[in-house]
């Protein structure tokens, strides 16, 4: 078996990267990259709360605390 064989035997034909099925898949693989590097990016930033820049440092009414006479 000579090498040119084997290489050639390797690759597909051009009539199958045209084929519907082809397209199809190569879609998804592209979808699923986009997706993936998404959320990577969104795990490597630092969580946003909005609770914390809708709330404006309300203080409450009652203190919470384990020391009753603490600050509210």
């Amino acid at each position: 078996m000579r090498f040119a064989d084997l290489v050639t035997g390797i690759l597909l034909p051009e009539s199958f990267l045209h084929s519907s099925f082809f397209i199809i898949l190569a879609t998804l693989v592209a979808l699923n990259t986009v997706i993936y590097a998404a959320l990577s990016v969104v795990h490597v930033l630092p969580k946003w709360f909005r609770m914390s820049w809708l709330r404006h440092q309300r203080k409450r009414g009652v203190t919470r605390s384990i020391y009753p006479d603490g600050p509210i």
